[in-house]
């Protein structure tokens, strides 16, 4: 003799076609959410520091690589604290260092004879 099993529809009425999207989805979308209501708060005040922080970590990488002759990885040791998500790049031709917050903001220093480092 067969035993019928009862199987519920689970979902049957949630959502758009009757299922429920995957819990990371969710949870990705109130990250996102989140995200955009800090940046929508924050956002200027961090563009402000990023644009500090990048003019001053290029002025000093540039005096520190043309004034003092020492290799650009050197430099970014002489950051203080916090400068962590300043990055460095050179430009041997053109005797400048940028520094840059990707997707927030970059500054360029140029070194001049009898000037020194320049941001532009």
């Amino acid at each position: 003799m067969a035993i019928a099993k009862n199987r519920s529809v689970r979902g049957a009425s949630s959502g758009i076609g009757g299922k429920r999207p995957f819990p990371w989805v969710t949870a990705f979308l109130l990250v996102v959410a989140v995200g955009a209501l800090v940046w929508w708060f924050y956002g200027e005040a961090a563009r402000g520091y990023a644009m500090a922080g990048t003019g001053y970590g290029a002025k000093n990488a540039c005096s520190c690589r043309y004034i003092s002759g020492r290799e650009i990885g050197s430099c970014e040791g002489d950051f203080v604290p916090g400068m962590e998500m300043v990055f460095l790049s050179e430009d041997a031709d053109e005797k400048s260092v940028t520094a840059y917050v990707p997707l927030i903001a970059s500054q360029t220093a140029r070194y001049h004879d009898g000037y020194g480092c320049v941001l532009r």
